[in-house]
């Protein structure tokens, strides 16, 4: 070993011994494993560097006209009604008693003349991030960002709407629970071949079942399209280019979804006509959305649109 490479082992074993004494990483075995606070922190990290790259008015994109009761304060103001949050805007309260009474002293305020404060309703959220596990993720790149997209996503969640739920669903050929924390360790099988969405939207369908009130979404992240779909005896069916078979079955459980109230919101990384097809036929039946990102501004689109759906307006 030479000069220059013994110096960067060194750096590299001082590196892990500072990110160890701060509780970053935790030593196992033969290897070092990221500890929570370290997960915490790369989630941080990702947050801010996805926010860090949208405009200033990106957050007004989504806006709509109806406001609600509950949530937080806006600067309108309105005639308070029975029932409404009593947040009292105080000068044009008193300014509609002196309309109606005239300039006098004192001002005589009646219960007409309060005006309130109207309010955001923040709804509650369950959501299932599908993230496509296919080969193509790795070989274009994709995963890298999939990846920092889910975590920046948890520690948003975590950090600013802690009573949402966030569920982490990997597909391959089938499709398995995942964790933030779990997805530095996910080991690739190269014998693996398959796009599995409908197993993806079957284990996401019972997941968000459990949540009977709120908003239920699915966002989903892939650069294919459904190449597998499960038989009835539990066995994986492949085949590329796809059956109209795999797509059917795709498209029921997709349409079962839909019957449940679960919006399918597809972010899709790759312009291919198989895809852009089975797209449209989805979102025909789920009437979700649809969108065509690449890695570089997957963050920003994914995570922009969730946080302007959690201001849902109502009267």
């Amino acid at each position: 070993m030479g000069d220059e490479a013994a110096a960067q082992v060194e750096q590299l074993g001082e590196l892990a011994r500072i990110l160890e004494d701060a509780g970053y990483i935790e030593k196992k075995g033969g290897r070092y494993d990221l500890t929570p606070r370290g997960m915490r922190k790369i989630g941080q990290k990702a947050l801010k560097d996805i926010f860090s790259q949208l405009k200033k008015d990106s957050f007004g994109k989504h806006k709509t006209s109806l406001t609600g009761t509950g949530g937080e304060r806006t600067d309108v103001s309105k005639k308070y009604e029975f029932g409404d949050p009593f947040l009292l805007d105080l000068e044009k309260t008193v300014m509609n008693a002196v309309f109606r009474e005239g300039p006098m002293t004192p001002v005589r305020i009646q219960p007409p003349d309060f005006e309130v404060y109207r309010t955001e309703l923040i709804t509650s959220s369950s959501t299932v991030l599908m993230l496509d596990m296919s080969r193509s993720m790795i070989l274009r790149n994709c995963w890298a960002a999939a990846k920092k997209v889910a975590m920046a996503l948890n520690q948003l969640i975590q950090s600013q709407y802690p009573k949402d739920n966030l569920y982490i669903i990997g597909f391959s050929d089938r499709a398995r629970r995942m964790t933030a924390e779990g997805l530095n360790q996910v080991q690739w099988n190269e014998q693996v071949y398959g796009t599995n969405m409908q197993h993806g939207f079957m284990m996401a369908r019972q997941l968000l079942g459990k949540h009977k009130s709120g908003n239920k979404q699915i966002i989903m992240i892939t650069d294919g399209e459904p190449t597998a779909h499960l038989e009835e005896s539990g066995e994986v069916f492949f085949a590329y280019p796809p059956t109209q078979r795999t797509v059917t079955e795709t498209l029921k459980e997709a349409t079962r979804c839909t019957r449940e109230g679960i919006v399918i919101n597809t972010f899709m990384l790759e312009k291919s006509r198989y895809l852009a097809k089975f797209i449209e036929q989805l979102t025909a039946i789920n009437k979700g959305r649809a969108f065509y990102s690449s890695p570089e501004s997957l963050g920003e689109y994914i995570l922009v649109d969730y946080v302007s759906q959690k201001r849902k307006h109502v009267k």
